[in-house]
């Protein structure tokens, strides 16, 4: 399993997981979307609508009536309703029910970098984990040591 870790030091998760979610649909998977205050799950939500004004990226929140049917699905819950392989903690708290996923990706901030690097030191010593860092590197992301 690869978890991916992105270090939030110019941008908000707002900018970066409408980008994520396009990779994930464009190569065929589901998403789960997580965050665990509402206001961040609405601020997705609108990032979703209107990030690329020439693509919406379809998606709706957890508990709706259609939620099994959505290939996004933005929740404060590691449960997949809608069968996502892949999940987002956009929210910089890390969830071990994510382990459950096939691909997580991990957004932080600066001010969450203690937790983050706590959280690499335990997924490394897990060997079926591979963790990946990812840092912004003026507009574009590059893989870190």
């Amino acid at each position: 399993m690869r978890v991916d870790f992105y270090h939030l030091t110019r941008d908000p998760a707002e900018k970066l997981v409408p980008m994520l979610a396009g990779k994930v649909l464009d190569v065929g998977k589901r998403l789960l979307l997580l965050a665990q205050d509402e206001v961040g799950r609405v601020a997705l939500g609108d990032a979703l609508w209107s990030a690329e004004p020439a693509s919406f990226l379809a998606h709706d929140f957890g508990g709706s009536e259609r939620q099994a049917e959505q290939p996004i699905l933005i929740s404060d819950q590691c449960e997949p309703a809608n069968g996502a392989s892949y999940i987002i903690l956009s929210d910089g708290q890390w969830r071990d029910e994510a382990l459950n996923f096939e691909r997580a990706f991990f957004l932080f901030t600066a001010e969450q970098i203690d937790h983050a690097r706590t959280v690499w030191r335990q997924l490394s010593a897990n060997e079926v984990v591979t963790p990946r860092y990812w840092k912004q590197d003026g507009g574009r992301w590059v893989e870190g040591p």
